[in-house]
């Protein structure tokens, strides 16, 4: 094997060097830095709960998706065939992050809200987040949804410290109608911007699928007397690129 020592190799002319021909193949010798050469996403890391993320080697930048939790929706009331508002989804915030000196963050997931009891509003979503000491990046939850006959649009939730802050969607009031009609649809929750698939509690008018499902989703009004919908929970996603 012939060997070659040179400091620099560059091409004669424009700004591509090819090394090596069509099939063939490249090799770096053992313990040599492939400093450019394998360049490009490397791992994903996925927080469904609270930790620690904690740079991997060779990982300098990361693009980091935070999404709030989704408020939950308000419950039916017992009487007067009163339905509940639907919850407010979580924020979303996307932030691109040079990571070289940084090894770790705390990472805050907001969990999913309980379902509410008869005649009691929803709870508002709980915020998610990365902090790393310089950076804190958050994704804000939903508003509550309201008891039946308040009939009030709840905001969804804010986000903030990304390059890209989108607020949740908001969740919808009751629709109006005849309050001797017991089957009458519920305020539906808001829709997360990026709830990683799922989707909002439905307006219906039984209690079978008004939770909502995926990630920062508000969950949907309880139909008469019944509970309100749980709104989904947060997550944070952390890209990790060499």
């Amino acid at each position: 094997m012939s060997t070659l020592e040179t400091n620099l190799v560059q091409p004669s002319t424009g700004t591509t060097l090819t090394l090596g021909a069509s099939g063939d193949t490249v090799a770096l010798g053992t313990g040599a830095s492939s400093s450019g050469f394998e360049a490009g996403i490397a791992s994903v890391q996925v927080f469904t709960s609270s930790g620690t993320w904690t740079r991997p080697s060779g990982i300098t930048k990361v693009v980091i998706h935070v999404v709030g939790g989704g408020g939950g929706g308000g419950a039916g009331r017992s009487s007067y065939n009163y339905t509940g508002d639907g919850g407010g989804a979580g924020g979303l915030a996307i932030k691109f992050l040079d990571v070289s000196s940084i090894s770790s963050s705390t990472i805050t997931v907001g969990a999913a809200t309980s379902e509410a009891s008869v005649d009691s509003d929803g709870a508002d979503g709980n915020a998610s987040s990365w902090a790393d000491g310089t950076n804190t990046i958050t994704g804000n939850g939903g508003g509550h949804g309201d008891r039946g006959g308040d009939s009030i649009y709840r905001a969804g939730g804010s986000a903030s410290g990304g390059d890209i802050n989108v607020t949740g969607g908001s969740g919808s009031c009751q629709p109006q109608g005849s309050h001797t009609d017991a089957n009458k649809a519920s305020g539906k929750g808001g829709v997360c911007a990026h709830g990683f698939g799922g989707g909002p509690g439905a307006s219906i008018g039984s209690n079978s699928n008004n939770n909502a499902t995926g990630y920062g989703h508000g969950g949907s009004g309880g139909p008469t007397n019944s509970t309100g919908g749980s709104g989904a929970p947060g997550i944070v996603v952390v890209w990790e690129y060499k």
